[in-house]
């Protein structure tokens, strides 16, 4: 069976290609404009925004299963437009779609939201992937609409980098104390959709941490494991701001943790201390 990454390049996709490679699959990815470094990967560069060359690429892969990966941010143009053209050429072509997305989907409320929910998106971001999985489930039957957090690995996600920055002082800003997600580690986060893309599964799921923490919260740990002096960590609170989007937004889990072997760790344990002090 051929999977091909949408967004292989970008740090969710180079790490389904790496557990690809790393475990003998046969392993197909896309980049918009480097390609990655997984090896036994078979890179093809893609724009969403070209149904053409989109074409040439299913019609070279031949994949069985797609895994959509891409991140265009609140580019309509590519996260909405273009999450629709993949799901209604998968579609057509039979192939089955494994499409990520995210919390933002949801304007954020006290409760937690599971996998029934229906999006509300309020922002841009949220708007063009509330779009995208909805012409999934409309299109693709056997369809997987995987929603996920704040994605945080081994110290090369944008959180990391960012708290570096900050304790270093070379990045002015704060961490909110009211901005709370569900994080969850890179490799447990691929692993998941990897055991998706073998099942038979369909619907909706809910891959994120079962711990939900604050910005702060966040920070504060990914400090703490990296021996970085986290009270140079600035807090602030995303209500006295002008940013949009919700500041309590909580994945339920539990049911589709229920269906899955790969066992989705939550922040404090992934970022808990290393034991070398390092």
């Amino acid at each position: 069976m051929t999977v091909l990454i949408v967004g292989g390049s970008g740090y969710l996709g180079a790490e389904l290609a790496r557990q690809g490679s790393a475990e003998g699959r046969g392993t197909a990815a896309t980049f918009h404009s480097r390609p990655g470094g997984a090896p036994g990967v078979a890179w093809h560069q893609l724009d969403l925004r070209d149904p053409a060359r989109l074409r040439e690429v299913l019609d070279a892969v031949d994949p069985r299963v797609v895994i959509n990966a891409s991140s265009g941010g609140a580019d309509w143009a590519v996260t909405a437009e273009g999450g629709v053209l993949l799901a209604r050429t998968a579609a057509r072509r039979g192939i089955r779609l494994v499409h990520v997305s995210t919390d933002a989907v949801f304007p954020g409320r006290p409760d937690p939201y599971d996998e029934t929910c229906v999006p509300e998106p309020v922002t841009p971001y949220g708007a063009a992937k509330a779009t995208a999985e909805t012409a999934v489930r409309l299109l693709c039957a056997d369809a997987v609409v995987a929603r996920t957090s704040l994605i945080v690995g081994d110290g090369r996600s944008e959180h990391e980098r960012l708290v570096h920055r900050l304790v270093a002082g070379t990045r002015r800003g704060v961490l909110f104390t009211d901005d709370v997600r569900c994080p969850v580690h890179v490799r447990d986060l691929a692993a998941a959709l990897w055991e998706l893309t073998r099942s038979e599964a369909t619907g909706v799921f809910h891959l994120a941490g079962p711990q939900a923490v604050t910005r702060h919260e966040l920070g504060t740990l990914i400090a703490r494991r990296d021996g970085l002096d986290a009270s140079r960590l600035a807090t602030g609170r995303r209500a006295d701001t002008d940013l949009p989007g919700g500041l309590r937004i909580v994945l339920d889990g539990r049911a589709s943790r229920r269906r899955l072997v790969t066992r989705l760790r939550g922040a404090r344990e992934f970022l808990a201390p290393r034991a070398d002090g390092g």
